[in-house]
């Protein structure tokens, strides 16, 4: 906590040298958005490079005068709970106040960027994320407050804990770990008691693009046993992406990658190429808007992409058919096919990328 307060106290510093030199104060945040900032490696998934463009939030100028203003506000908030060793939510930051933030998302970006300003991890800043996701299956641990979890229990899903970093004494026998894209598909798996009757496994949902407790707990799963990660996905440019998000970490975060990628998630499916396979009927599948068409188009340029020749193949399967299909479609053969005939037959005779 001193490393913090250090580091905010020389910003502040610098905003009174700035002042009593009769000069502007200035922030300076790196570009997180820039793909230029950003490059590719295999261990780790898309990190920041070491000289990144970065951009100046100037206190004299009209359109960044407020955003110099709210960092200045969120700063002092966040020195106020290290220094008492509270801890707050982004969205208790953005209603302390709501008039002054004008929206959640202007917090959560200036969050981010404090963050990777004065390069320490958001949880060091004493911010927690709102957790979105889920894990169940063969999985126990402790939490940080001597909380024992058990998620073995089939018949309830148990919250991603909100402070990660804080669970031990993590014990499981699962053989794999399942990270399933959406909420519906995750609990249908649970309904058919799927972690039980295939082998003993790991399921997790982010319920759509993962929140940063989600993927630190995948990331925490994998570090303690070292299994299998498979995930399963709409056959979607979206879900493409979501996978994405796991495997190689996403551009805007990308600053704290070595916490949060997972480069050893395999895509088990809804592969594109399996819906030819499998005779999915061409009226279950739903046609490309002009956003899929874009969203593939960018996946498709991305620096990983060559170095996975099968993923680009169906990338490419799923280009030229210009149809995409959510993981429900497997219910046109049978209402129970997904757990019974498709994960089984994939995790036995390896059908994964």
């Amino acid at each position: 906590s001193s490393e913090v307060l250090e580091a905010i106290e020389n910003v502040v510093q610098g905003v009174f040298q700035s002042l009593a030199q009769k000069k502007a104060p200035v922030l300076t945040v790196a570009n997180r958005s820039d793909w230029r900032n950003i490059e590719y490696k295999d261990s780790v998934g898309l990190q920041m490079i070491p000289g990144c463009t970065t951009k100046q939030i100037r206190s004299d100028c009209p359109q960044s005068a407020r955003r110099f203003a709210l960092m200045l506000k969120i700063l002092s908030m966040i020195y106020k709970m290290v220094q008492s060793n509270t801890y707050a939510t982004k969205r208790d930051i953005y209603y302390s106040d709501t008039v002054l933030f004008g929206s959640q998302s202007v917090v959560d970006q200036i969050i981010n960027d404090i963050s990777c300003m004065l390069k320490i991890p958001r949880r060091s800043l004493h911010v927690l994320a709102t957790t979105k996701g889920f894990v169940a299956g063969n999985l126990s641990y402790t939490e940080e407050d001597g909380t024992k979890v058990n998620c073995t229990c089939s018949a309830t899903v148990v919250t991603v804990p909100s402070n990660v970093q804080g669970i031990k004494n993590l014990t499981s026998h699962a053989k794999f770990i399942l990270i399933v894209e959406k909420d519906a598909t995750f609990q249908r798996l649970l309904d058919d008691d799927f972690f039980n009757k295939v082998s003993p496994c790991i399921m997790i949902t982010g319920r759509g693009i993962p929140d940063l407790n989600t993927r630190l707990l995948v990331r925490k799963l994998w570090d303690s046993f070292q299994i299998p990660i498979f995930a399963l996905m709409d056959a979607d440019p979206h879900g493409v992406e979501i996978m994405c998000v796991y495997k190689y970490g996403s551009v805007s975060m990308s600053f704290e990658a070595h916490h949060l990628t997972v480069p050893s998630v395999k895509w088990l499916g809804l592969l594109p190429s399996d819906l030819e396979r499998l005779n999915i009927c061409k009226d279950a599948l739903i046609p490309f808007t002009k956003q899929d068409e874009n969203k593939l188009a960018s996946i498709q340029k991305r620096p990983y992409i060559a170095c996975q020749p099968l993923w680009k193949k169906e990338l490419e399967i799923m280009a030229a058919s210009k149809l995409k299909a959510e993981i429900q479609v497997l219910t046109s053969l049978s209402s129970d096919y997904l757990s019974r005939v498709y994960l089984p037959n994939k995790l036995q005779f390896g059908g994964w990328l």
